[in-house]
């Protein structure tokens, strides 16, 4: 966003509503980000709109009644919404889109203060086909593993061959746990994967055990 957006703003957080000190330290350092960006920016921070909702699907902003405030007090103060980051209003690339026509300034201070809404798109779009790239990669994986006959069973079964099996598997999950880093908790991690349709170790839905597991390992294999 060009300098003369500098002035009233409003601030936008986003956070899970699983475990609340994780969730604390969420907000925590959103408010943190959007504050020092703020100060250097030279933006004034007229209010903290936070939501607790994921909005997912086509009907995202409906289900996102903070952003819908959030937006209509910045076309009140004439001023730009400021998230800490992309992922705090969505990864989704429509989402994005239908957030440009409400003809607010988006700023993400993780982003810096010169990103037209052209760039967020770019940003999104960018996003949205590295998580479906990884997710068919580890898919195809996954498939080409029980293919060879490979029995993926626990992170801890016991045979040797079944240790190489986990440990195989554990490094097609290496670079999708690395994308996940911003995700505070296991669980929420968890949630995540299920989300993709992505199977654990045991062909079923993952857990924040199993995420923690799977964390051990690959610490162990570094």
């Amino acid at each position: 966003m060009s300098k003369d957006l500098s002035g009233n703003a409003v601030a936008y957080v986003r956070v899970s509503e699983t475990e609340t000190r994780l969730r604390l330290a969420g907000r925590a350092a959103q408010i943190a980000a959007i504050k020092a960006f703020a100060a250097a920016e030279g933006y004034k921070i007229n209010g903290t709109f936070e939501e607790h909702e994921s909005g997912k699907g086509a009907d995202a902003l409906d289900r996102r009644p903070q952003l819908a405030a959030a937006i209509k007090a910045a076309k009140k103060a004439g001023g730009p919404i400021i998230v800490s980051k992309l992922d705090r209003l969505s990864r989704d690339v429509h989402f994005i889109s239908g957030l440009m026509v409400h003809k607010v300034p988006f700023v993400v201070a993780e982003l810096g203060n010169d990103v037209d809404p052209f760039v967020l798109h770019l940003f999104a779009a960018l996003a949205q086909k590295e998580r479906a790239l990884i997710s068919a990669r580890t898919k195809e994986g996954l498939k080409e593993a029980r293919a060879r006959g490979a029995k993926l069973g626990g992170w801890t079964a016991g045979s040797e061959a079944s240790k190489r099996q986990a440990e195989e598997l554990a490094e097609r999950m290496r670079p999708i746990l690395a994308e996940l880093t911003h995700l505070p908790s296991a669980r929420q991690i968890a949630v995540e994967l299920n989300r993709r349709g992505i199977k654990s170790a045991t062909g079923g839905q993952w857990s924040s055990k199993t995420v923690t597991r799977l964390r051990e390992r690959l610490t162990r294999t570094q």
